[in-house]
């Protein structure tokens, strides 16, 4: 599909270097729309948007709009921004990242991603089978899926897999044929002020879906639980743990590189059978979750169980979920994303379920001084499934820095709640002479965080 653009039309992306809003950036740039943009640092992003003939600047000023017709915003970009400002005065179009999205994809027959934690790995699951049973799908991510080397392609078919973003309540505005529900937790109150009000958004997310498609929510998780509740529709199918799901998962066998799982299926009027044998290169309940629910929707649009299978058992992986950076006297380090507690305890209990006796290492670099304080006695208690925590300054993500913020009490609290050894540290290069003093032989080393931690880890093994 090619939308053919007037040479004078200018989208200007302001925090073109985010996952999402580069994902969108180059789908529209492939469907022929004039596209640059901003953001404050030079990255991955920024260069590979470079390569693709996308014009980015670096830093954000009035000067970078001066062409622009139309401002596509991310939700990390304040109203203070001096772009939004301009075009503010300027009256030029301004329009969330979400909103436009649901513009370029309204035609499609989409696969809606959401939840609060696992979305991107789930997206990335049903994005690979779509991709492997040949559907050629759009793909619009919110991480780097490893066999693709990118977070977004423009496919020739009418599906489309979306991640999409409850931040700033725009996946509202997404039009849905199926949809995905991971899980719901306490993020983004900031905007929504209420957890009350961010749980009646799932509701209304969901109640989207039209009698055609189906919704597809884990059992599992507390919140969903309420949520299916409260549901008006009746076109949604559950799959989790739990003995009541649609798609029960059981007979879980876990190992150090894979884990097995069947599915047991329990449909109105139809007979109880067992899918057996779903092998993923995942560790964790929480993955075995997402990639059921992969298995939930491919079988929904009448994707073969061999294909399938075969294609959760070859899985790839996303960037920074739980990747085998480097090992260094045989010592292993590993890159993750988790920024909230509830992702920090998933991931450190799936570790901790196939490496019993080895000593596994938490370096940790907290994501927002609000999020710290909104969560700070979860945070505390999510690190009892590792043996220490390396505990890094918080990375504010756009946040004013607060220096009287006391990283020794919260440390001592970690320390207590969970039953650690906790180390404090200051910098880059604190981390590097720590590993150097304090690494022997054996150990796991799982960095986390959703700031600059991935690229510390990456220039610490370039000097180890």
């Amino acid at each position: 599909m090619e939308i053919k653009t007037a040479s004078n039309k200018v989208i200007h992306f302001v925090g073109i270097g985010g996952m999402g809003m580069s994902g969108l950036a180059q789908i529209m740039h492939n469907m022929g729309f004039m596209i640059q943009g901003s953001d404050l640092i030079q990255s991955k992003n920024t260069n590979q948007l470079r390569k693709f003939g996308i014009k980015v600047f670096i830093g954000h000023k009035r000067k970078n709009i001066k062409k622009a017709t139309m401002l596509v915003i991310s939700s990390a970009i304040k109203k203070t921004n001096v772009e939004y400002l301009l075009a503010k005065k300027k009256k030029i179009p301004i329009h969330k990242r979400g909103v436009m999205l649901a513009n370029i994809i309204s035609l499609k027959k989409n696969i809606v991603i959401t939840g609060s934690h696992g979305k991107t790995t789930t997206t990335s699951l049903i994005s690979t089978i779509l991709f492997a049973a040949k559907l050629d799908p759009t793909i619009i991510n919110g991480g780097v899926i490893n066999f693709l080397k990118n977070s977004a392609k423009l496919g020739k078919s009418d599906w489309c897999v979306v991640e999409s973003d409850e931040s700033d309540g725009s996946f509202l505005k997404i039009p849905l044929t199926y949809s995905v529900v991971t899980n719901i937790d306490k993020e983004h109150l900031d905007f929504y002020k209420k957890f009350t009000f961010l749980q009646k958004s799932f509701q209304l997310f969901v109640e989207k879906t039209p009698p055609l498609g189906k919704a597809i929510i884990c059992g599992d998780d507390y919140n969903n639980k309420a949520l299916i509740k409260n549901l008006k529709i009746k076109n949604y199918l559950t799959y989790g743990f739990d003995k009541n799901s649609n798609f029960q998962i059981n007979n879980v066998r876990k190992k150090p590189n894979n884990s097995y799982f069947n599915i047991k299926l329990n449909l109105v009027g139809k007979s109880k059978k067992n899918l057996k044998n779903f092998k993923i290169p995942l560790l964790g309940d929480h993955n075995i979750r997402n990639a059921t629910a992969a298995v939930v929707l491919a079988l929904n649009i009448g994707i073969k169980k061999n294909i399938i299978k075969s294609t959760l058992k070859n899985f790839r992986g996303v960037q920074r979920r739980y990747n085998k950076i480097f090992s260094y006297n045989k010592i292993d380090f590993y890159d993750d994303y988790a920024h909230h507690p509830t992702e920090i305890q998933a991931l450190l209990d799936g570790i901790r379920s196939v490496h019993r006796s080895r000593k596994i290492i938490s370096v940790f670099q907290p994501h927002r001084f609000s999020r710290v304080k909104l969560l700070k006695k979860e945070f505390t208690r999510a690190f009892k499934f590792c043996n220490e925590v390396v505990l890094c300054p918080i990375y504010p993500a756009g946040e004013k820095v607060n220096k009287y913020f006391d990283y020794y009490s919260f440390g001592k609290l970690i320390a207590k709640k969970s039953n650690v050894r906790v180390i404090i540290l200051k910098s880059e290069n604190d981390l590097l002479n720590y590993f150097k003093k304090n690494l022997f032989n054996n150990e796991l080393v799982v960095c986390m965080g959703a700031g600059s931690i991935s690229s510390w880890i990456r220039n610490i093994s370039k000097k180890l």
